[in-house]
Order: structure tokens, then C-alpha cells, then sequence
């Protein structure tokens, strides 16, 4: 897969959470740090970007049309056609250095949202929860350094999730009529070499593909953990795959990176595409 091209190169310090809105045809990403949700009409090439008060960690789509939103510590609902923000949850109870990061709207209609912890180094102090259409937050795991890699299998009986830090992808399986989880496994765990694991998605086949930004790579897992393919993507820094129709988009980052790795991959916190090598799983809606 050595046919990416970049189709939006949007400088962002860590371009995130693409989501593939495909009522509207167009692929949705935030800029973290930048506090904005950027926008690219995947038809016309139209552009547009929204702004956020603080850092946006994450999103998914609503059934109302709204887009819901993870903040530094809280979560929001917003209204893409007003502009109207409305607060979902208080104050998440999270050490003051955490922030909310990867997020993701599961099959039982509920919003996923895990933590990080800002040190350095990370300590083991973040979390992952579940936030429900009434505003509800369920704390589900702990002892986390770096919640990222959410993902559900096509039939949503599985549930995928990562550790950046520790390098550890895990799966259960899912009860999407309730959220309920069981049979904790941990599916593989990776060195830095490997592509330590960052953003994912699935596909219809039952991989899990996800972004290895200290590798510069997309590695392609069996539900088992196997590894299937692994690509080296144009830039380093890759961080999470979102399949849209024929095609793969992939975010990547800025952060971190060196005066002369900028210098030779000026296009490093871009939107980047190929033609996609199967069919992503459905795209959860959060049921407000």
C-alpha cells in the first residue's frame, strides 16, 4: 500500500479521530491540540473546520446529527448546524494531569472515551469509560497509561482497545444490546520497532487495523492477534486508520517531531488516503 496520497495538509500538531459520516459524505478528523474538528467534503473537496473552548481528544456521530465530543475533562454535544454546545457530563473525576483522548461510539449506542496521563513519563493513572446518551459515565477499566485503539468487529461482538504506552492490544467480547464485556484477552503486545499501537478501526473481515506512529506503520491484525500485513506509511507518525467507502484515510501527527524530520515530511499532521484494501465495520451512532 505505497499509494497514499495526501489530500489535506492541515499541519495539525496530532490529527486524530477521523469519522466517516457517510450520510453526509464527508470525512471528519480534529486537530487535538488545536481544539477543532476539521471537515473535508469527500465529493467537492470543500473544507471547513469548527472551533472548540479546549483541546478535543475525540468524537462520534449522533443520531440527532449532533457530533458528540470529548474535552480536556468533560464531555459535550454539539450542534454542527447552530453551533450550539451543550454539556453531556460534569467534570470526569480524573487526576488533574489526565486529559480525555481516543473515543469512539460503540454498537450499544453509548460513547467510549478513555484517558491519558500527561507526564513524563506516563503513569499507569488513566481509565476508560462509558458515557451514555442521558449523560451517564461509567467507569469500566483502570490502570491505563495511554487509552487509545477503540474498536468494535463488524458484528459487534467484539470489543478492541489499546495501551499506546505499554504497547498492549486487547479485546472482549461485547454485548451490544447491553455494553456489557467478558472474556478479557490480551491479543499481542508490541515494541517500538513493531508500532506501538495508537488509533484503529476494523473491517468487514474481522481485522483490526491500527496505527503504529513510533514505526512510521499500519499493522493489520487477525481477531486472534496474528499479524497480517504490515505497511510503512508515507510519513512517520501515522495515527489512526478510518475506512470511507473505497477508500483508507489515515491522520498522522506533528508533535514530537525533530526540526529535520519536519524539514524532509513537511506534510507530517495531514490527512492522507489509498484505495482501501477491504470494507471498514459500520460506524457506531451515539443515540441522544
Amino acid at each position: 500500500m505505497s499509494d497514499f496520497e495526501l489530500v489535506w495538509d492541515a499541519r495539525c500538531s496530532v490529527a486524530e479521530s477521523p469519522v466517516w459520516d457517510s450520510a453526509t459524505r464527508r470525512l471528519l478528523f480534529c486537530d487535538i491540540n488545536g481544539k477543532r474538528i476539521n471537515v473535508l467534503s469527500v465529493d467537492t473537496g470543500r473544507r471547513e473546520s469548527w472551533d472548540f473552548p479546549d483541546v478535543v481528544g475525540s468524537f462520534g456521530l449522533c443520531r440527532s446529527g449532533r457530533l458528540v465530543v470529548s474535552q480536556r475533562h468533560h464531555v459535550l454535544l454539539f450542534d454542527p448546524a447552530s453551533g450550539n454546545l451543550v454539556d453531556l457530563t460534569p467534570k470526569i473525576d480524573e487526576p488533574p494531569t489526565n486529559r480525555l483522548n481516543d473515543g469512539k461510539v460503540g454498537p450499544d449506542g453509548a460513547f467510549w472515551v478513555g484517558s491519558l496521563d500527561e507526564n513524563a513519563p506516563r503513569q499507569k493513572i488513566a481509565a476508560l469509560y462509558r458515557v451514555t446518551p442521558d449523560g451517564r459515565i461509567e467507569r469500566q477499566e483502570g490502570g491505563y497509561t495511554n487509552s487509545n485503539g477503540l474498536a468494535w468487529s463488524a458484528d459487534g461482538t467484539v470489543m478492541y482497545h489499546s495501551d499506546s504506552t505499554a504497547g498492549v492490544i486487547e479485546a472482549w467480547d461485547f454485548d451490544a444490546a447491553t455494553g456489557g464485556r467478558s472474556n478479557h484477552r490480551i491479543l499481542v503486545t508490541l515494541k517500538n520497532e513493531d508500532g506501538r499501537p495508537d488509533g484503529a478501526a476494523t473491517d468487514m473481515a474481522g481485522n483490526y487495523w491500527s496505527a503504529g506512529p513510533s514505526a512510521g506503520c499500519l499493522n493489520c491484525f487477525s481477531p486472534t492477534g496474528t499479524l497480517l500485513r504490515k505497511w510503512t506509511f508515507p510519513v512517520p507518525g501515522p495515527t489512526m486508520p478510518c475506512f470511507a467507502d473505497d477508500y483508507l484515510y489515515v491522520t498522522s501527527l506533528r508533535e514530537g517531531k525533530s526540526p529535520q524530520v519536519l524539514a524532509d515530511f513537511p506534510a507530517l499532521g495531514g490527512l492522507f488516503r489509498a484505495p482501501a484494501p477491504t470494507q471498514g465495520a459500520p460506524v457506531g451512532v451515539f443515540e441522544d
